[in-house]
This record gives C-alpha cells, sequence and structure tokens, in this order.
C-alpha cells in the first residue's frame, strides 16, 4: 500500500498525467483486491451508456464558436445600453456580460481574453481605477459557472448520477438551483461596485431607446438562443443533450452561414481546441469512474465518513472545513479535475451529514469559482496578468476586495441551504 502511494506521489511529482495516475491508483487497488482489471474497461465504457453526457461537448464547440465570433462586442454593447446610465453602469454591464459569456461558453480564462479586451480599455477611459478595473474583470470571469447551460454543473450532475445516491441529481434541477446562489454574487459585486464608483470620476450616458433598439437589432440573431434552450429545457420540450445539439445547430447557422464571422476554413481548428477539452475532461472521467468503483467496493467514502465523523461531530464545522478546502482545491485544480477526483469522496461524506447533493454541488462550484483567482496560484489571475501585461502580483492586490466579497457570498450559500433548494421545491 506505502510503496504504490509512493509511487504515485513519484509520477505527481514527475509532472505525469492526471489520467494516468488516476488509472494507476485504480489499477493497483484492483490488484490488490484480485479483481479482474477488465473491470476497468468495462467501467470507462459506461460513459458511452450516458445519454447526457453527450450535451458537454457540444455545449463546448457552442461556446467555441461564440468565443470566436463578435457576440461578445455585440453583448456588451447591448447590456451597456441597458445598464450602462446607471451609477457605476460600465462596471454592472462588465458583471453580467462576463456572468452570462462564462455560462455559454463554459471557460472563464476565455472570458478574461474575449470580454477583457473589449471592457478593460472601456473602464479605464470611462474614469475607474486600475486596480478596481482589473479585479472586476478577473473576479467576475467565473461567475458563469452557476448559470444554465454551465458545462461545470452539466459534468456534476453525471458524477452524482453514476453513485447511485438515494436522492436523485437532475441536471435541471442543478440549473435552476444555481440561478439565485448565482445571482446573490452578482449582486453583491453589483452593490460594491456602485459603492466603490463614488470615489471615480466616471463619465456617464443617459438612457437612449434609439442605442438600445440599435444594440437589440445588433445583437437580434443571438438574443433568442438562451431563452429558447433553457425555456425548452424547463418547458420540458428538449431534454439536456436535445438543447446541447439546438445550440450547436443555432450557433452555427447564426456566426457561420447568416453572419459569416467565423469561416469554414476556421472550423476544423474550432472543432479540433474544443474537442481537445473535452476529449481530456472525458479522459479524466472514464479512468475516474474505474477508481470511483474502487472506492465504493472498498468501502473508502464510508470509511472516510467515519473518520471524519469521530473527529468531527458538527455539520457547521464540517461546512467550514469543506469551503477551506475547496477554495485551496480551485487554486490547484481545473474544476473539471476537481469535480471527477473529489466529488466521488466528498459527496458521501456530505449526504452522511445532511447536505442536499444538489445543495452540495453549488456550495463546490461556488467555491471553485472563487479558487479561480484566490492569490497565490488561481489560474486566473495568471491568464489576466498574459492578458493585460501586469505583474500577476497586482493581480493579486486588485482582486483581494472582490475575493472576500465572494466569500461572503459563498458562506451565505453554504449555511442557506434554502437559497438554492427554494426554486427546486417550489417548481
Amino acid at each position: 500500500m506505502i510503496t504504490g502511494i509512493l509511487i504515485m506521489t513519484f509520477m505527481v511529482i514527475l509532472g505525469a498525467p492526471l489520467f494516468t495516475i488516476i488509472a494507476l491508483s485504480a489499477i493497483y487497488g484492483f490488484s490488490r483486491s484480485d479483481i479482474d482489471l477488465s473491470v476497468i474497461a468495462i467501467e470507462i465504457f459506461r460513459i458511452v451508456d450516458t445519454p447526457i453526457l453527450i450535451a458537454i461537448p457540444l455545449f463546448t464547440l457552442a461556446g467555441y464558436i461564440l468565443g470566436e465570433s463578435k457576440a461578445s462586442g455585440r453583448l456588451v454593447r447591448l447590456t451597456d445600453a441597458m445598464l450602462g446610465w446607471m451609477p457605476a453602469g460600465l462596471s454592472i454591464v462588465s458583471l453580467f456580460a462576463c456572468a452570462f459569456f462564462t455560462a455559454l461558453t463554459g471557460a472563464s480564462g476565455a472570458t478574461i481574453i474575449a470580454l477583457g479586451a473589449i471592457l478593460y480599455p472601456a473602464m479605464k477611459q470611462a474614469g475607474y481605477g486600475e486596480n478596481f478595473n482589473l479585479g472586476l474583470i478577473t473576479s467576475s470571469g467565473s461567475l458563469g459557472l452557476l448559470f444554465p447551460p454551465s458545462i461545470a454543473l452539466i459534468l456534476y450532475g453525471v458524477i452524482a448520477q453514476q453513485m447511485d445516491l438515494e436522492q436523485t441529481v437532475a441536471i435541471d434541477d442543478l440549473f435552476i438551483a444555481g440561478l439565485l446562489p448565482g445571482l446573490l454574487m452578482l449582486l453583491m459585486l453589483t452593490a460594491y461596485s456602485i459603492y466603490k464608483s463614488r470615489g471615480f470620476e466616471i463619465k456617464q450616458h443617459d438612457f437612449s431607446w434609439r442605442i438600445l433598439a440599435h444594440a437589440m437589432k445588433e445583437s437580434a440573431w443571438e438574443l433568442p438562443m438562451p431563452f429558447v434552450l433553457i425555456g425548452g429545457i424547463y418547458s420540458g420540450y428538449f431534454a439536456i443533450s436535445e438543447a446541447a445539439a439546438v445550440a450547436v445547430l443555432y450557433v452555427f447557422l447564426v456566426e457561420v452561414i447568416i453572419l459569416r464571422e467565423v469561416s469554414f476554413a476556421r472550423l476544423p481548428n474550432i472543432m479540433r481546441d474544443s474537442m481537445v477539452l473535452v476529449g481530456g475532461v472525458l479522459v479524466i472521467l472514464g479512468v475516474s469512474l474505474a477508481s470511483t468503483n474502487y472506492l465504493i467496493d472498498a468501502e473508502i467514502p464510508n470509511k472516510l465518513f467515519e473518520f471524519v465523523r469521530a473527529n468531527i461531530d458538527s455539520k457547521l464545522t464540517f461546512l467550514i472545513l469543506l469551503n477551506v478546502f475547496l477554495l485551496g482545491l480551485g487554486m490547484i485544480l481545473d474544476i473539471f479535475s476537481a469535480l471527477v477526483l473529489i466529488v466521488p469522496l466528498m459527496l458521501p461524506i456530505a449526504i452522511g451529514y445532511g447536505i442536499h447533493p444538489v445543495h452540495f454541488g453549488i456550495i463546490f462550484l461556488a467555491n471553485m469559482q472563487i479558487g479561480y483567482f484566490t492569490p497565490p496560484v488561481g489560474m486566473n489571475l495568471f491568464i489576466a496578468s498574459y492578458r493585460f501585461k501586469k505583474p500577476v502580483t497586482d493581480l493579486y492586490v486588485a482582486t483581494i476586495p472582490f475575493m472576500f466579497i465572494l466569500m461572503l457570498a459563498v458562506l451565505i450559500i453554504t449555511y442557506w441551504p434554502e437559497l438554492s433548494l427554494y426554486l427546486i421545491n417550489n417548481k
């Protein structure tokens, strides 16, 4: 046992791919239990029998095509026409535009790169402070992870469904559950932006129906998409996988055929880049299912729960330690790897403390999205440093106020489960 752990630790130090380490742990565990290793192939094959899983590559491809088009610019102009007249209007525009774009593309780093090029110079020209601009764009890049059709929400649902829990975890329930917590985070940052903007000499523009009409006309092709997808899912007209297929078809027709902002020549590269991401996620998910099967057979989650229960009596204490652990995890692992590695271990423990699996999923993702920009090694800090050509230490200072505000939001989300479960219980 110790030898196996040492070998895997050594592989980690050498920089071995994550999926090989997970696969090795499964092989080692089944070998020690004298179980035929063909069970690993069977477990990996199980993902083929998961119809909902097709939504991940389809939504990812739709997001990548949108990211290559000029949709981000139209989104900013539309939100500016709607909200730009308000106090701190441009900062509110930035928050909502980044959240919406991340929800569609599923990649917070892509949001910083795509929208940062538009929002950062616009906010600077409008009179906002340098640190405020950097902190707002860097932190808001991950806000969309709680809004449908977030790929992270779908992946969490897939993993939870593979664990045969007594409480079902439906993807559409996760979509509903993320709405109020996501809005809470947006509103808290909006309030801070309004308060902070009083110290800046900001140029504002009056509300104009003419400008709003022009912005809506400009975005006329993209505007119906979220309503068609989300409305179709909640009305029962689309399954999640069908909605993903509709999203790809819709984005293809609009951006490639009608608006012609993405050429046919660029499509193969876009498909390749999007499927590289999806392939990495699916490989990790496949070997993780095999590893999870061994953990269940060996009753590791039960033993881990008994250990935790013996040392932590209070559900409140468990939730505090969970928040600290997930924030640290978000700094060192991308969200997809964290989901497939940690959820199979932590979800049974959370259920043992009486935490609803849907609520646990929202807690998990809310913490992880803060971890993306938590110093010193949050991934979005380095993406923003590269995008804005600023020292990463400047990003540390800029994001700290936003980090504390969102941490407060996470505490509310964690200790007020009804915020996540109210819409589900009353649908």
